[in-house]
Parts: C-alpha cells; structure tokens; sequence
C-alpha cells in the first residue's frame, strides 16, 4: 500500500491560503470524520504540489465518492480509546478488561472493513488494496472473545479462575445461609431485615440501643449515627475464608489480564498497520462525504501551471453561488476582473485560488465536467484589506508587504492572486506601481488574476499580450449585479449610476459627470492619451479590440517581419488629429496631433512625448469621436503645454515682441 500521506509536508503559502479562507474548507472537512485518528489526519492535510501525489489524491476521494453515492453503509469505526491503547503497547502495562474488550470490538471493524472492501474491489481498486494490508489477527481476537464477554473476564478464562470463582460461592452461599439464620434470630434488634455490605464484609442494620443484642464487629454505621452495620460473630469464620478466595481469584485475573496484554503487544506491529489504514479510510471517506455535500465532480489534473474552470461555484456558498467559467495559463497568463463594487469580483478571485488549493489537496470541485487544474508551485493572494492595529499597517502598506512577498517568490508555476490593485493611495503613482509588478509578473510568467477599478490597468491589459479583461456582468437597468465573469471585455465600475440610485444629489451628480476622464480634454492631456480607453474602442471596420482582448489583438499585429509587409500592403488609412492609433513598434496606443506630411510621416503624442511614426507603422484603434464626443472640445488642450497655451491665449490678444509657441514634435514655431 502507498502510504504516501503520511510522508513529508510540503507546505504552500499558509496566509494566502487563509486570505483564500482554505480553513473554512478544511474545517468542514474535519467535521466529516467519524473517529479522532482520522481528524488528526484531516487536521494534517494541506495541498501538494507534488502532481503524483494531488493525482493519487484525487483518485481515492473519486472512489471513495463512488462508494458513498451507490448508498452503500460503509462499515467505519469510531475506534474510541485505540489510540492510547496502541501507544501504551510495549510499555509493561497490563489493560484491564474494559480496554480489551474494546480492542476485540475494534479488531471486529477491522476483519468486517477488509471483507466490505473485498467485496467492492471493482469499484474501488485503490481503496481495496489498501485494505489488502490490514490483518485480522485471529489468534489474538480469539484469545480475547474466550476470555472477556461483556466487559468481563469470564469464568472459563483459565481452569483455576473456575475453580476459584466456584470456591467462593460456595463460601458466599454459605453465609448468605448464616445470615438468614441470624436475620430470624435478631429481628427485634435490626433496623430493617436486610443483608448488606460495608467495607467487603457482609453486615447486619442493627439498632444502636439494641448493640449488645447482636454480638459482633461494628464496620461502619449511619449518617444519624442510630444504625450500626454489624457482622454477627458466628459468620467471622466464614468471612475470613471469602476474603481469601477473593485475593485469589485477583490475581489469578491479573495473571489472565496480562497474558492477554502481552499477547497484544506481540501483535503490535499489525495492529498499528491496522490502525494506520482505518485511520486514512476515515479520512478518505471524509474528502468523499464532503465532494458529496457540494455536488462536487473530480477536476483534471494538468502538469501544467494553467486551470480552466466550467461552471464554478464557490464551495462555501453552495448552490445559492452563480457559476463563473474561467481560465488561466492557455490563451492567457493574465487575466483582469473589472466591473463594480459588490459584483462579485472578489468572489471569482477566491474561487479561482480555492479551486486550485483544493484539487492539489485531493479534494473535488464544485463545478462542471471539462475543469482542469493544473499543478502550481504556490499560490500567492493579496485578497481583502490587510489593515492590521498591531503590526501598525495601513491598507496600502499591507499591501506592499505581500506584493513585496509576491515579488521574493513567484515564477512561471506561481498563481497570483491580487485584489483591488492601486487601492489605498493617490490613484496616479498607485497605478504607475501596479503596472510596474504586473509588468515583472509577465516578464516571470507567473499566472495572475487581478480585479481592479482602473481605466489605465484594464487599458495595460487590453494592449499586452497573454493578457485578457473581463468583466463582473451587470445589468444597468436594474443596477444589480449578475455575477456571472464574462471574459473578453472591461466593465464599467457603474459608480454614478450606484450613486443615483442611492439618492446623491443631482448636481453632484452633474459634476460628477462633467468630471468623468472621457468628458474632460484636461484630464486627458493628464493622463496620457494612451490611457483612456474607458470608451468603446472602435476601428473603421467596427472591429472592438478591448472586446476581443488579447487575443484577437496578437492575430491583428505583426508578430515577424512578414506579418509587418502584409500590414503595410493593406489600403491606405487617413489619420486625423485626436485619432488614438496602435504603433506596431511599441506595442502601444498615441493620439495623433499632426497628419502625415508627404512622406507618410504622421505626428503622434505617447504620453506627454510627442514623436513621428510611419503611417505605414500604424493602425487605428480608437476614432477621434468616440474619445472626444461632440465638437465644442479644443484639441490643442489635449497637445499643448499650460504655457503654450497661455502664451497663445496672450498672442490672440496682442502682438508680444520675442513670444513664441514651440511645438517640440513639430520642429516649428509659431
């Protein structure tokens, strides 16, 4: 039998499996076992990413699920006391008759799980084989079902326990007979006509006025003090030769009592294995009762660091979670969740990271045929705010403190699990940061589920390779979230339509609006134009490259110098300025402040750096209309410095000796 279980741990990242809430997972686990070797081995149990291990795993909960679903009983044991039992073996000590009667009953599970086992082979060949090292241990169990029935050590036990047990009642017949003689004698002395013991010796309730009537030992008397318990001197004899067939049937227990501890000790060894291997069906029957609860099915197991979830549900949330499908490492290494608060965003990451714990942990998943889980080395999450009194963290520092941790650790089979980038600090630098690690985290090849609120990273995402947005689904009629993840696009985070339904105050409302980055030139020019892409994006085809995502995007650019010649043989395309276009050669949206010149040299403003590309090196992405809507918006306030346009504002007033506006990417002046 492999009993790789109980091999070395390999630990994965106990805090983010706790920022996962794996514990609660694991708890419910736990409850399902029905004896305490078998919860210590739960309460042992922690994922691996060891494939072999994880597959080995998975295939005895698959039949352990198989044998619980066909509504078969499964004959576990509670096996209270086993446990201290074994660990006092080869020790000296001897076990009363309780213990042993206990390890009969014990041994009686053991011999009734091999033949249940034996008989299910078919369907459980890993369980049944493991069931193949288990020994009955006959001899032994025999020994004790002769010797103790009821908790008792029977008077066959040995032939001088019979003798002496035989012996005694004789001497109790006896004098229960003397005793009746004398309860008939001293009626009018005794308290009530009744025979009992005090102290081991058979006595009389006689009246303390009526002492002297009753000749005799005193051994004990009542709480009023007017009842004393009298053994009548004509049975003292008697007593005396009970008392010694009573130190000789003791030891004579003793004797049998430690033949049988030492023949269990001689059997050590198997009943350890026995204990071991009943230990480890509890606990394989625990992960199938659990797979059971949630409706779980069994996850392929991939070598490769990648998942593909089908219909995925949360496994604490049972069947109230809408699924989510999802998916990881094959056309995309990153992916981007986006939409609002409350959409479930946070939830789709943590049932992303839970279900790649759990299948490396054996266990099954709430979800469709078709998931896959591949193996990963560890999975890092900054999940929930990590505010923390006593180690003096604010938000954002607590979120430092794990990227930092992120940064030390991931690699290619590394699952990375970041929530709520950019969040705790100014939006501008927090961002900047964020698309720095995500950047590293690509060039790593670490696999990366992100939620965020923010136009610039979803804009990062929609322009990167290996990299996809989707979006937390919404309806924006009734303003509630559907839950469902639906990848290929950015969502809205729908926060001024939240605030009207919640009764904000139109005019802030209205500002609000008029402030909002793809209303405001200003904030434009601020943020770069390659940034904004929080509209539509749309091309002369109506193709929708944030839409498509990634993918679509790595079929449209050149990926060799061919693919560069047959993008430069398509028809000719006229920029106009405030088009936002993809520049083949930095991988990268601009705006286009200048049409091409004739030499096909177009101006294009990346960031606040204005520079000239080719119009052969370029493609539309974004129509100057669906960025700047209307036509009261001056698109020199998108391209011109605060200076320059200050300076141009004083020009149109008046002529000014040595003024002039200079235009860095156009080599002029005016």
């Amino acid at each position: 039998m492999d009993m790789s279980i109980f091999g070395e741990e390999i630990k994965l990242n106990q805090a983010s499996m706790a920022r996962l809430e794996y514990d609660a997972i694991h708890e419910q686990l736990c409850g399902f076992t029905v004896s305490e070797p078998g919860l210590r081995l739960a309460q042992k149990h922690r994922p691996s990413p060891v494939g072999r291990q994880a597959a080995q795993w998975l295939r005895e909960t698959a039949e352990a699920e198989s044998l619980l679903a066909s509504g078969a009983s499964v004959p576990l044991s509670a096996m209270e006391g086993i446990g201290p039992f074994l660990a006092l073996l080869g020790k000296g000590r001897i076990y009363d008759e309780r213990e042993l009667s206990g390890l009969s009953a014990w041994l009686g599970s053991v011999a009734q799980m091999k033949r249940y086992m034996e008989a299910k082979r078919d369907a459980a060949p890993l369980l049944s084989g493991y069931a193949s090292s288990m020994r009955d241990c006959p001899e032994l169990r025999a020994e004790l079902d002769r010797c103790i029935r009821g908790g008792w050590l029977h008077d066959h036990a040995s032939p001088e326990l019979s003798r002496i047990r035989r012996a005694y009642g004789v001497a109790e017949d006896r004098i229960r007979r003397k005793l009746d003689a004398s309860l008939a004698k001293y009626r009018n002395a005794l308290q009530e006509a009744v025979i009992s013991q005090r102290s081991g010796r058979f006595v009389l309730a006689v009246r303390r006025e009526h002492r002297k009537l009753v000749p005799g030992t005193v051994w004990d008397e009542s709480a009023s003090g007017q009842t004393l318990f009298v053994e009548p001197a004509d049975i003292a004899d008697l007593q005396a030769e009970l008392s010694s067939w009573k130190s000789a049937e003791e030891q004579e227990r003793l004797r049998i009592l430690a033949g049988l501890s030492e023949l269990a000790e001689e059997h050590g060894p198997q009943l350890g294995i026995n204990l071991e291997t009943m230990a480890m069906f509890d606990f394989i029957l625990a992960r199938g009762k659990l797979a059971i609860s949630y409706s779980g099915t069994e996850p392929a197991l991939e070598a490769e660091p990648a998942l593909r979830i089908v219909s995925g549900r949360h496994p604490l949330l049972g069947n109230k979670a809408v699924p989510i499908d999802a998916e990881l490492g094959l056309e995309w290494d990153q992916l981007y969740i986006t939409g609002p608060n409350t959409g479930g965003k946070t939830l789709a990451l943590k049932t992303i990271g839970l279900f790649v714990l759990m299948a490396q942990a054996g266990l099954f998943l709430p979800a469709a045929e078709g998931t896959s889980i591949g193996m990963f080395d560890d999975v890092l999450a900054d999940v929930g705010d990590g505010q923390s009194i006593e180690q003096s963290l604010s938000t954002f520092s607590a979120h430092l403190a794990v990227l930092r941790e992120v940064l030390a650790t991931a690699g290619r089979r590394t699952l990375v699990l970041l929530d709520e980038l950019a969040a705790g600090t100014d939006p501008g630098e927090g961002i900047a940061l964020s698309i720095a690690v995500l950047e590293e985290l690509g060039r790593r090849g670490s696999k990366l589920a992100v939620t965020t609120h923010f136009n610039e990273i979803k804009a990062y995402a929609a322009r990167t390779g290996r990299c996809m947005n989707a979006r937390m689904a919404f309806d924006p009629e009734s303003l509630q979230p559907l839950y469902r993840l639906e990848p290929g696009e950015a969502g809205d985070s729908y926060a001024l339509a939240i605030a009207r339904r919640y009764g904000l105050p139109k005019s802030i409302l209205d500002r609000a609006e008029q402030l909002r980055p793809h209303r405001s030139p200003e904030f434009q020019r601020q943020e770069g134009a390659s940034e904004a892409p929080s509209m539509k994006p749309l091309d002369r085809r109506q193709s929708d490259p944030e839409r498509t995502g990634a993918r679509e995007r790595s079929k449209a650019e050149p990926a060799s110098a061919g693919n560069a010649k047959k993008a430069e043989g398509k028809e000719k395309v006229h920029f106009r300025v405030g088009d936002c276009v993809w520049i083949y050669p930095l991988r990268r949206t601009g705006i286009v402040f200048r049409e091409a010149d004739e030499r096909g040299e177009v101006g294009v403003q990346v960031q606040k750096e204005k520079r000239s590309f080719n119009r052969k090196r370029l493609s539309l992405y974004i129509e100057k209309e669906q960025l700047y809507p209307g036509t009261e918006y001056d698109l020199d306030i998108v391209f011109d410095s605060k200076e320059n346009r200050k300076a141009r504002k004083l020009m149109s007033r008046k002529h000014v000796d040595g003024l002039s506006i200079e235009t860095p990417g156009d080599g002029g002046k005016e």
